[in-house]
């Protein structure tokens, strides 16, 4: 199979699937422009609630494939211009979204997972931040991205060595949030995207803009509030001891189909 983002979507959560067996899930300049424009379908599509970023096989992502640094590339085609890009878009998802970790997730590819809400990981996983070994600067954006995650501190010994730390000292330095035992991780994430799938859109997305750091969208969120109804049902379901059933979907959006 070709290098390529593979994609499905089943019960309101998304599934994208780095898929480059031959290079350990390598991300080629195709690739990462191919990532931008999905998400943004994806952000489009009323049934997805959650998005799972994954690897194909027993790997998330070994980082950018290295023989692309070395072709010609268009202004504004350098690869670490298309990988920012990508990043960027992952982190702007205006859903909930979830990086599921095993094996190596290296260079680009921890630039793809840290974009991510969360991270979990399956034991054994080993995490890098590896331009140091290329002489590349990392990003401004991505450096800035990776310290808000782990603190000054990690971010500069990951830069600085180019290591790989293992799950334990990623899930102690805020790098994962969960580590699965092996076998678990699909498991694992199943059952946490069904919770997330359940909980409140409306306070998912304004807790996401919140957290991005971005001001100014206080009085938008209270008005969101205001005219949805899902406190309402929030409390009614709490009271009357059922699940809530909350329906508040973005202004412009289409709500999904319900049974």
């Amino acid at each position: 199979m070709e290098p390529q983002l593979l994609h499905t979507v089943t019960d309101g959560t998304a599934h994208v699937v780095i898929h480059h067996a031959a290079k350990r899930n390598a991300m080629t300049a195709p690739m990462w422009r191919e990532l931008p424009p999905l998400l943004d379908r994806l952000a489009a599509d009323p049934a997805v609630r959650v998005l799972v970023l994954t690897g194909g096989g027993g790997t998330f992502c070994a980082g950018a494939d290295i023989s692309s640094l070395r072709d010609p590339a268009a202004p504004g085609e350098e690869p670490q211009a298309l990988a920012v890009r990508a990043e960027e878009a992952l982190a702007a998802f205006p859903r909930p979204t979830l990086a599921a970790v095993r094996g190596h997730c290296v260079g680009g590819g921890c630039q793809l997972a840290a974009a991510c809400d969360l991270r979990f990981a399956e034991e054994g996983a080993l995490f890098g931040v590896t331009p140091a070994r290329l002489g590349i600067v990392y990003p401004e954006s991505s450096t800035r991205r990776l310290v808000s995650l782990v603190g000054p501190a990690t971010a500069k010994y990951l830069l600085f060595s180019a290591e790989l730390i293992d799950t334990d000292r990623a899930l102690r330095t805020g790098l994962v949030d969960e580590v699965l035992p092996a076998g678990e991780l699909d498991k694992r994430v199943a059952e946490f995207t069904r919770l997330l799938v359940s909980r409140s859109a409306l306070t998912q997305a304004a807790a996401k803009e919140f957290a991005s750091g971005r001001t100014g969208t206080a009085p938008y969120w209270a008005a969101q509030a205001r005219g949805s109804g899902d406190t309402a049902e929030g409390a009614a379901a709490f009271l009357e001891r059922r699940e809530p059933r909350f329906t508040w979907t973005p202004p412009g959006t289409p709500a999904p189909d319900t049974p």
